[in-house]
């Protein structure tokens, strides 16, 4: 297993030699296509001006060693997760919600592949990219630093969220944007257009600065394709899930207008088992076809029997130590007639010790 120090000493070595990049969306030095492949050591297009980096020997070693990183998480967690998706999510809907994720688009896609519009959100900022007027030695620390922030995610699944907050404001590579991006290259994903946008307090996009609410979610536009070249669309939103913050943030507003979703939850923190997250957990209980969840997720109490049919798979113990009182002795019954999953989740992220829930609004 990788650990995130192997990931920081990658990111050093990357640092190294990667000279310049540009503002999301723009092309002065390379397309946001290119810069997203190049932090991801994959090859940008032919005639891309950032293509140069890919003749240093160490950026090859950089692109070499992860891959075989990319090829040890594919082989033990995405192409099992991928089988379990496709045999049991039989109704996928367009539109995939997945809150309290910070910048994980990476289970968004392996869980859910058929949707063309993904919802991230979580209190982590969007970020930015330097510009090019940002030298060899202060990009040296920021690249490292987004190395130490994926670390946890690829080696465990899940992001520390004291981690990534900290993580997430050092440096000029700061925010969610860059992570989204190694990701999105990773997953084969083509990105053609990135816009930074906010939210008016009826949930509509304006572009950034333009909103008229204090507090307004800020948020990015991602428009890329998959290999098959259909359109997609991925958005993440910085914004405070509590009631009081969603009370007149638009960010529910504008969730809505989406339609009917499939949504996520992982290594949630358990929030939504307090009273603070009742408009949020309200929210998705109506607006979800399908939600799929670890036990932080939606207590599963709130789940009707009238109105949903409940699929667990792997097994229940008990929440890690650091969240003590959320064990659920109703779930632990309902996971004794639990069908076996050959990859880990959520906190309890070793084989064997993971749960997941499928619940599935009856016709």
């Amino acid at each position: 297993m990788h650990t995130p120090l192997r990931f920081v000493a990658l990111a050093a070595l990357f640092a190294s030699f990667l000279i310049c990049a540009v503002l999301p969306g723009t092309a002065a030095d390379g397309s946001a296509d290119d810069i997203a492949r190049i932090l991801a050591g994959i090859e940008p297009r032919v005639d891309s001006p950032l293509a140069g980096l890919t003749r240093d020997s160490d950026w090859r070693l950089h692109a070499s060693s992860l891959d075989a990183a990319w090829k040890s998480l594919e082989a033990r967690q995405l192409s099992k997760i991928r089988v379990w998706s496709a045999k049991n999510i039989t109704r996928p809907q367009k539109t995939m919600l997945y809150m309290f994720s910070g910048p994980d688009f990476l289970y968004a896609d392996v869980f859910f592949p058929e949707a063309t519009t993904y919802v991230l959100s979580g209190l982590e900022p969007v970020g930015g990219m330097p510009d090019v007027s940002q030298s060899r030695r202060s990009l040296s620390g920021t690249l490292a630093n987004i190395r130490s922030s994926l670390g946890p995610v690829m080696s465990y699944g899940f992001f520390i969220t004291k981690h990534i907050k900290r993580q997430l404001r050092r440096g000029e590579f700061t925010g969610t944007l860059p992570l989204l991006y190694v990701f999105l290259a990773r997953l084969g994903k083509t990105i053609s257009h990135v816009t930074l946008i906010s939210l008016d307090r009826n949930g509509v996009e304006l572009p950034t600065g333009e909103a008229h609410v204090t507090g307004a979610p800020s948020g990015v536009k991602v428009a890329f394709a998959g290999r098959e070249g259909k359109p997609r669309t991925l958005y993440y939103f910085s914004t405070d899930l509590s009631d009081r913050g969603v009370a007149d943030s638009g960010f529910l507003n504008f969730c809505e207008r989406l339609g009917a979703a499939d949504s996520f939850l992982k290594s949630a923190s358990y929030l939504l088992h307090s009273g603070n997250f009742s408009k949020v957990r309200a929210f998705l209980l109506a607006q979800s076809a399908t939600v799929l969840q670890d036990d932080s997720g939606i207590p599963v109490r709130y789940f009707a029997p009238e109105k949903w049919e409940l699929r667990p798979f792997g097994h229940y113990i008990a929440p890690i130590d650091v969240f003590p009182g959320r064990y659920q002795r109703q779930l632990s019954e309902i996971f004794r007639r639990a069908l076996a999953i050959d990859f880990g989740v959520g906190y309890r992220w070793r084989l064997h010790e993971s749960n997941l829930l499928l619940a599935e609004k009856k016709p």
